[in-house]
């Protein structure tokens, strides 16, 4: 009877291991096998791969339970990871290529099909490098990137350290939804140097990452591949605003006002910093949403200026770069004089030639009842006389 027990238990560990991808030890210890065939997959998308990995042994048939798999990845010097949860057989992500990645799996059982308890596997780990060739100093350096008024993206940078006269870079680039990495068609150049790219109208480009290599050739020497990931709504920037005005509000009350800069950008997604010089010094810079500006001032004001930039804010970006500043518009005082005089004086007067009038209307109007009194006297008088 024992023996009959203990080969139906043998029957059952080996029935549930072979089902479900996990053994079942004599004190009832479960334990699941990491997935299979891990590995870092690059479709030349310029630091965009693809991470890949088959189900555990045995994991086929395992449909009372939905398996997922936790997972890891990172750039090999970084002090964090990325963790996810997943389901799926696959992750995408972008990765910095100028250094190696790492990642790690692991297969996790949920609670309900073990017992109350989540069983893991140990992990299955691999790496992904791109063999560099030259050395590190043959690599562009000073690398810049401006995304003009949301519009028109430039990228610039310099020459390698000490590279021999014949080297010269080329630049690729990718974001999602295009099928390919396209290379610059638009070269800046200096002395037959390629020194940066003028891109086309990138369409449906905010809001992903954007991918760039810049590589190079020399007949002397390897060179170093450059990689570089950022968003473009983070490297905008703006027109300076236009039309500047100052208007008189009161006697120590100034208004600025300004136009949102030409182009794209909505007004909801800028700020700007205004520059106010109040007799040839900077009285203060101050940072606003709208576009206007009520400045407190003082009567011995001889001269006021003021400048405007403009950035996209944090509701539309991470980051960003100020525009140039915009023409100074400026007051004298003779100006500040005139205007005063104009707000207050003219006002005031008419004001008293209305209440001059008003007053004055009794005093002329004739009156008539009076008139006709002495007509009626003056009538019977002469019937009398008659």
């Amino acid at each position: 009877m024992a023996f009959v027990c203990l080969a139906i238990g043998c029957l059952y560990n080996f029935l549930i291991s072979t089902t479900f991808g996990y053994t079942l030890s004599s004190d009832t210890k479960i334990e699941v096998y990491p997935p299979q065939d891990f590995e870092i997959v690059d479709p030349g998308y310029l630091g965009y791969l693809y991470l890949q990995w088959q189900p555990p042994l045995s994991l086929d048939n395992f449909k009372e339970c939905t398996v997922e798999y936790e997972l890891k990845c990172r750039n090999i010097g970084s002090e964090t990871w990325t963790t996810i949860i997943t389901k799926n057989l696959h992750y995408k992500d972008g990765f910095d290529l100028n250094k190696g990645i790492e990642a790690k799996i692991r297969t996790l059982l949920p609670r309900q099909c073990t017992n109350g308890s989540e069983v893991q596997s140990s992990w299955a780990e691999t790496t992904y490098w791109i063999s560099p060739q030259g050395i590190p100093e043959t690599k562009v350096q000073d690398m810049d990137c401006v995304y003009y008024n949301w519009q028109y993206l430039l990228c610039s940078w310099k020459p390698g350290i000490d590279v021999f006269l014949d080297t010269n870079y080329n630049l690729f680039y990718w974001y999602e939804g295009l099928d390919r990495a396209l290379q610059c068609v638009d070269y800046i150049k200096a002395d037959g140097q390629n020194i940066g790219c003028r891109f086309p109208y990138l369409e449906s480009s905010d809001y992903k990452d954007f991918y760039i290599c810049v590589n190079g050739s020399s007949e002397d020497e390897p060179i170093r591949s450059s990689y570089f990931i950022f968003q473009l709504q983070n490297i905008v920037k703006p027109l300076p605003p236009g039309y500047l005005t100052l208007t008189r509000e009161s006697l120590y009350e100034v208004q600025l006002k300004w136009s949102i800069p030409f182009g794209p950008i909505p007004a909801r997604c800028l700020i700007y910093e205004i520059e106010i010089i109040e007799d040839d010094t900077t009285l203060v810079t101050i940072t606003v949403e709208n576009e206007t500006y009520t400045l407190k001032t003082t009567n011995e004001t001889r001269q006021l200026c003021f400048l405007v930039r403009s950035k996209v804010n944090m509701y539309c970006s991470d980051d960003g770069i100020w525009s140039e500043w915009s023409e100074k518009q400026c007051l004298e005082g003779e100006d500040l004089l005139k205007k005063t005089l104009l707000l207050f004086l003219v006002p005031l007067v008419f004001i008293s030639i209305f209440i001059i009038f008003i007053t004055d209307l009794p005093l002329n109007k004739p009156n008539t009842s009076l008139e006709m009194n002495f007509s009626m006297i003056n009538e019977e008088f002469m019937f009398q006389e008659t």
